[in-house]
């Protein structure tokens, strides 16, 4: 057997074995306090925007200073990072997530040091982002350097991010809001399970290059890409040869790219039909709710780069209308079922359209699958 004459002895399946073979392993790099309480913590509480403390059985306490990162960094910024945890954290950091930075001490003197130094360096480490507040966005690639993407990601967060700032370095929420880009809807940013998802769309089928396609493309894998079966086979002629290749049943076609993921012969980026849809509702489970999947409130919002004004204003008045609006501690979810989705749409000044019917048939308990809405002004433009 080659498992054997390789040195390898099935009596004895972990003898020699090698398992430490990705990166270093995680308990290497625990701060002591972390190392010597970890899984023994009693609580946690924020003792203001940005900083938090944890308590241990033992009775150790470590503080938590969070700032707003950036999912692309220079070195020369990373570099700067770091400084600050040698000087204050004894060389501990970590990452969250939501791209934030997470500057740990043991004990409280040290705090108010390591604030004084992220606020002496600008606007480089804004510090916020905790409790009923607006945290950092997780995205995805955008136009960076993914291969089918519907909107950038940096630019809108970043321009979102800036419009909503005052919510990230305050706790002035009903409770925390956590937003969410997704620069397609193969949706690798998570945003299904966000307060307010920013969901890059296309909206036309893939165009098929048919004097490529053979050649770069396995026609059983663009096929079986397919999670709706809008892909077929089919036959072309091109210079006068028939040729095998592919066709799209548009009406089945959901526009999700997965297709030219196997085959780069069948683009469908478009630079007027993609843009951006708002959806809003989601979270994962806590003590008090289950976890709900967002819902689709505005269908498409046009990519206007730099700083995407539209979308921008959207999110803003979602945010706006729910501070004034919602109980402490009710997210934006129980806020719209509590007063019906009727009124949201109506109180945030969205035009209800059927884009926004959840005809899935397998999603019957998350949305109204009947158009039998009550008659509210954000309904006018559907229902005349």
């Amino acid at each position: 057997m080659a498992f054997v004459s390789s040195g390898y002895n099935p009596d004895k399946p972990m003898e020699n074995r090698i398992s430490d073979i990705g990166p270093r392993k995680y308990d290497e790099f625990y701060p002591p306090v972390i190392a010597k309480n970890k899984g023994k913590w009693l609580y946690h509480d924020v003792i203001k925007p940005g900083v938090l403390v944890h308590v241990a059985e033992s009775g150790d306490k470590v503080w938590t200073v969070r700032c707003g990162g950036a999912r692309l960094m220079s070195t020369t910024h990373i570099r700067e990072i770091c400084d600050i945890a040698e000087k204050h954290c004894g060389g501990h950091l970590r990452f969250t997530t939501r791209n934030n930075i997470e500057f740990m001490v043991d004990a409280k003197d040290k705090v108010q040091p390591l604030l004084d130094d992220l606020a002496s360096r600008g606007n480089k480490f804004p510090v916020g982002g905790t409790g009923a507040g607006v945290t950092n966005i997780v995205h995805t690639q955008g136009w960076v350097h993914c291969h089918t993407p519907a909107t950038d990601a940096s630019g809108p967060v970043k321009a979102v991010m800036d419009d909503l700032f005052e919510y990230f370095n305050s706790m002035a929420l009903p409770a925390q809001v956590r937003i969410a880009l997704a620069c397609c809807l193969n949706m690798c940013g998570a945003v299904h399970a966000s307060d307010i998802a920013i969901l890059g769309i296309h909206r036309k089928p893939p165009m098929i290059d048919h004097t490529r396609i053979t050649g770069v493309c396995e026609l059983p894998l663009a096929i079986s890409a397919c999670p709706l079966g809008a892909v077929k086979p089919a036959k072309a002629e091109v210079n006068g040869e028939q040729i095998k290749t592919v066709k799209v049943n548009a009406d089945r076609c959901m526009f999700c790219g997965n297709c030219y993921t196997m085959c780069p012969a069948m683009p469908l980026a478009d630079p007027e039909g993609d843009g951006i849809a708002i959806l809003v509702g989601g979270k994962v489970s806590n003590a008090k709710s289950a976890p709900k999947f967002s819902k689709l409130v505005i269908p498409f919002l046009p990519n206007t780069p730099p700083r995407w004004p539209e979308t921008v204003e959207a999110v803003r008045k979602i945010v706006e209308t729910y501070a004034k609006d919602a109980k402490k501690y009710e997210r934006i979810g129980e806020w719209a079922e509590r007063i019906g989705w009727e009124k949201f749409f109506e109180k945030c000044e969205i035009p209800f359209t059927d884009k926004s019917i959840d005809d899935y048939r397998l999603a019957y308990d998350t949305w109204r699958t009947s158009t039998q809405f009550k008659y509210t002004n954000a309904t006018d433009a559907y229902t005349k």
